[in-house]
């Protein structure tokens, strides 16, 4: 065993400077060409003899220690002085703790007019984070990406923290490694790993978890072709016979110790829904965001197929089978795609951002969410003008002329209709409540018998 390089992870709440922390210190334009400055998939870098990983979001990370994988030895928690503790840092920092992996906590945008480090560290205190010097271990840099302040001060502090956690390797040990990134590009299917023990080598076999690899090509983080990856380097491989999981173990010899419960769906599945559940397709450009994205959704929205890669005619028959929204992050959608789409009324909604996503998914619960008004049901059925009149009893609530309509039977729907009149004893009402019999004529004919329920709703 000999010493390594430590393995770094970034974490911190959205728009605290995180990416643009890492683009100071590995002199790259990453943050610059990211859309509204937010990582949008894991990666790593090696500078300064630490390599970096760069998560694009708390859940993408937990999936991965979710998988029994270890993936780094350090953390760095990303806290805006100007800004102070947020709902994910916290989240952040239980996700550290969790880990057990030490930490050092960067203050950033101390350029900010105003800004003080103790008003921050005090904030910290009461999260039972304690610093050096204040009783604690835990070491405190104030940096600005802008203006490079502390810079060189946190790279010090982690190379100091790394000596003192004698993080060792041995490239001639077992290989353990962790995916950390996933993709299908024009050169094949690849995985980014991040080596903790052991060594790859260009054709040499093996698994992540039950995916198998002959290794056809490495590249190394500046995407320069190489025949060997040691211990603390990523590396991306060419040669994955499907897209392995984020998170998941690679080592020279396949198990089947796959944790269900956090991989994410890719097999078009169509159930009966609740009347508040939204069914959704989601496809991304590479796994790391998938899995985060999926991990991020509300319970009500059930995602009925999900995928890596472009929209595909595929995804737009089963949305219309499924009744479903297609969300697509960084997926591009071709053009005889959205054609396809437009002929076949199925709504598909792009984003570059994560938390756009979200906030569109959320949306949508909003306005999707069903409050149901009342229930009757349906007692007796007579011809009037050439239509079916179902005579019913209100049991729950009130049907008012004009209400949207479920026809339910034995707990499923059988269709939907609008309350085109409401009598009561021939005489036209606006609503009838509760234990109340009437007769409702639909705006729609539904095939409706004795015993079924009809349903007023909002949406």
């Amino acid at each position: 065993m000999e010493n390594r390089q430590p393995i770094v992870v970034v974490l911190g709440h959205v728009d605290h400077g995180k990416t643009t922390l890492l683009d100071v210190i590995r002199k790259t334009s990453v943050a610059t060409k990211e859309a509204g400055g937010i990582t949008q998939s894991i990666g790593a870098t090696v500078t300064g003899g630490i390599t970096f990983i760069d998560t694009p979001g708390h859940a993408a990370f937990t999936k991965m220690r979710g998988r029994g994988a270890k993936v780094a030895d350090i953390a760095v928690l990303v806290v805006a002085q100007d800004d102070g503790i947020q709902p994910q840092t916290k989240e952040a920092l239980q996700i550290i703790r969790d880990a057990k992996i030490p930490f050092i906590v960067a203050g950033t945008k101390a350029d900010v007019a105003g800004t003080n480090p103790e008003v921050l560290k005090g904030q910290l205190e009461k999260e039972e984070v304690f610093f050096e010097g204040r009783g604690g271990d835990v070491p405190f840099v104030s940096v600005s990406a802008k203006t490079n302040i502390g810079i060189k001060e946190l790279l010090e502090t982690l190379k100091v923290m790394a000596d003192v956690s004698e993080i060792k390797g041995d490239a001639s040990a077992e290989l353990e490694a962790v995916v950390i990134e996933s993709n299908k590009e024009k050169m094949g299917t690849t995985a980014t790993i991040v080596i903790r023990n052991g060594s790859i080598k260009v054709g040499e076999t093996i698994f992540a978890e039950e995916v198998k690899c002959k290794v056809r090509g490495l590249f190394d983080d500046r995407g320069k072709a190489i025949h060997e990856v040691l211990p603390g380097f990523p590396a991306k491989i060419i040669g994955f016979s499907e897209i392995p999981p984020v998170g998941a173990s690679v080592m020279e010899v396949p198990h089947a110790k796959i944790v269900e419960a956090v991989a994410p769906r890719n097999k078009f599945e169509l159930r009966r829904l609740q009347d508040d559940e939204i069914p959704v397709i989601i496809k991304a450009d590479n796994a790391g965001a998938l899995e985060a994205i999926i991990a991020s959704l509300p319970p009500k929205i059930v995602v009925v197929d999900s995928g890596v890669g472009e929209i595909t005619s595929s995804d737009v028959i089963n949305a219309k089978t499924g009744n479903a929204y297609i969300f697509a992050f960084e997926s591009k959608i071709p053009n005889d795609i959205v054609k396809l789409a437009e002929a076949e009324k199925i709504k598909i909604a792009r984003f570059d951002i994560i938390y756009e996503l979200l906030l569109a998914v959320d949306e949508l619960l909003k306005k999707g969410k069903v409050e149901e008004l009342g229930r009757a049901e349906i007692l007796a059925s007579f011809p009037f003008n050439d239509k079916k009149v179902a005579g019913a009893k209100v049991t729950v609530g009130r049907i008012g002329k004009g209400d949207k309509l479920i026809l339910m039977r034995a707990g499923k729907e059988i269709g939907r209709a609008k309350a085109a009149s409401v009598r009561k004893q021939k005489a036209e009402v606006p609503s009838v409540g509760p234990a109340e019999e009437f007769g409702v004529i639909l705006d729609s004919q539904l095939d409706f018998i004795i015993g079924d329920v009809i349903v007023s709703v909002t949406k």
